[in-house]
């Protein structure tokens, strides 16, 4: 065997069969070595942020990494946004970069540049350049070990183009499966003591805390002590919908969260971090823990979150209390004039059983989650790192690794842009996608940022920035290029049939939804001054506020 052969081996014998592609001359041993290996599915992409935000919603499905191709740094940069989003959700992620020949380094050819510093904003936990043919395999097998540990990382593994085709190497068998303890008695005992305290107390669930064995103990905790149940902000995988418990995400707007956090006294972390605003802003705390509220960390990313959880349950003499579950039910059918709440409302309205909700609308999105809290259980991705253009390809990831369940694609038209190429790969494989534009023509969250960090009052020049008329995009005739059935509507009515049609038929759909923007005009101007006013009004009128602007 070549180095390619056997690196190809060992990936199939180790559980990885997935490969994400967009190949260049360095990784030609590596793409000839696909047709050696049966086990091995190969996916191309035509960009490279496609291609690592595959891998990324592969894994976030699938349980295991799979592998990316990347040709080079310029490739490697070209997929850093979603190896970001996929680091910041602990995604398992095995990332193959080609290099030059290492007898070709010194040249310093066009294309040769310092991989191994490129790769380290978005692969801290594991670098390495596999030197000879020899230690390619046992690199390989390392990589695997350090991507699928807990917590799940990018582990990048660079490839040099004589490792790959040099001859005599040996495949390393699989390394074994990691295997998490729960929390110590200890911390079971500390965390249980600041449940009794009499304060008002908090689970802040995140990672593997989302799933439903987890959620599950976390209710009949909440049922039991009276606990308040929160998510992190954009969490990685989401068990949601009828018969599971509720837990209420942390809002993203800084002031919004405050309100949510306001008088816990104890804040306990489950596969969490302590929450943070996204940004800084003039005047505001970066930190959202409130003041005087004590951080307690039962289970951190490395241990088993159920089983921590299920032991913290038993403390408490709470294993047989009885969950609140969310009951089934739908929103009606949306009628009128579209807009970006009855699109919202037409997804709870027709989401099927078993689905996979990938959330990346922005401001369009606002109501999805109300929406579809009561729907058929599902599982929600979103965006984890904030690095847009993650949805359209965490879509087309989550497809493949579960190739029997449909896949709903919430995205703005800005953030489609980014890796709109992912809708070609969709149409290639023929994946049952349905891809939802919102097509206000706005990067509209952008706009209500300008308001929120006080910035001098915009002109002409600053608002052209954040505007996407002249011309309008149009999604419809970008998808059908690209081989995939488009429709654009206008219509409540129209949008309601044209998600049934695509619901109903499998392989690609796209549905453009032209609609206003949610945020615009007077509530545009009048939301900073009503953020600014939450921490003063009575908690009960500030949850009240809350709840209507994103429930």
């Amino acid at each position: 065997m070549n180095g390619a052969q056997a690196l190809m081996k060992t990936l199939a014998d180790a559980g990885v069969d997935v490969c994400f592609t967009n190949p260049g001359t360095s990784e030609m041993h590596f793409v000839a070595a696909l047709d050696s290996e049966p086990r091995m599915r190969a996916v191309l992409a035509l960009f490279e942020g496609v291609a690592t935000g595959a891998a990324d919603g592969y894994a976030r499905m699938a349980d295991k990494p799979a592998a990316t191709l990347l040709h080079l740094g310029c490739g490697l940069g070209n997929g850093l946004a979603n190896l970001h989003n996929a680091r910041k959700g602990k995604v398992p992620v095995l990332n193959i970069v080609g290099d030059h020949a290492t007898t070709h380094v010194p040249y310093d050819a066009q294309l040769q540049s310092d991989i191994e510093t490129v790769a380290r904003n978005v692969s801290p936990g594991f670098v390495r350049t596999s030197r000879s043919t020899g230690d390619l395999c046992r690199d390989a097998a390392e990589a695997i070990t350090a991507a699928r540990g807990l917590p799940g990382q990018v582990a990048t593994l660079i490839l040099p183009a004589d490792v790959s085709w040099g001859d005599g190497a040996l495949p390393c068998p699989p390394p074994p499966l990691p295997r998490p303890e729960a929390a110590d008695d200890t911390t079971v005992a500390a965390v249980s003591a600041a449940v009794r305290s009499g304060g008002k107390v908090a689970l802040l669930l995140g990672g593997r805390a989302l799933r439903e064995r987890s959620l599950l103990a976390a209710a009949r905790i909440a049922a039991h002590s009276g606990v308040t149940l929160l998510a992190e902000v954009f969490p990685t995988r989401m068990e949601r919908g009828a018969g599971l418990p509720t837990v209420e995400r942390i809002a993203y707007l800084a002031e919004m969260a405050g309100v949510q956090l306001a008088g816990i006294e104890h804040l306990i972390l489950v596969d969490a971090k302590a929450p943070v605003s996204f940004f800084a802003y003039p005047g505001k705390k970066s930190d959202l823990v409130p003041e005087g509220c004590t951080v307690h960390t039962l289970a951190a990313p490395t241990q088993d979150a159920a089983a921590s959880l299920e032991k913290l349950a038993a403390a408490l003499g709470a294993t047989q209390a009885q969950p609140a579950l969310q009951a089934a039910q739908r929103p009606g059918r949306p009628r009128g004039r579209l807009t970006a709440p009855k699109v919202c409302k037409a997804v709870g309205h027709l989401l099927p059983a078993n689905a996979i909700l990938v959330d990346e609308a922005i401001t369009s999105g606002l109501m999805l989650s109300v929406m579809t809290a009561g729907a058929p259980r599902h599982d929600l991705i979103t965006l984890t790192g904030g690095a847009i253009g993650q949805g359209l390809p965490n879509a087309v990831g989550a497809a493949i690794a579960c190739p029997n369940r449909p896949v709903l694609a919430l995205v703005g038209d800005g953030t489609a842009m980014y890796t709109i190429q992912a809708l070609w790969t969709m149409a290639r494989e023929k994946l049952h996608v349905v891809s939802i534009v919102f097509n206000n023509a706005s990067y509209s969250v952008l706009n209500v940022e300008l308001e929120r960090v006080g910035a001098e009052e915009s002109g002409p020049k600053a608002q052209a920035q954040l505007d996407l008329h002249a011309p309008v995009l149009d999604f419809t005739r970008m998808a059908q290029g690209m081989g995939v059935h488009a429709v654009r509507t206008s219509s409540a009515g129209d949008f309601v049939k044209a998600l049934e049609h695509a619901l109903a038929h499998p392989g690609p759909h796209l549905i453009e939804a032209v609609v206003p923007e949610s945020l615009s005009g007077a509530k545009r101007k009048l939301l900073p001054w009503l953020l600014r006013s939450l921490p003063h009004l009575p908690p009960a009128l500030a949850r009240g506020l809350k709840k209507k602007i994103a429930p």
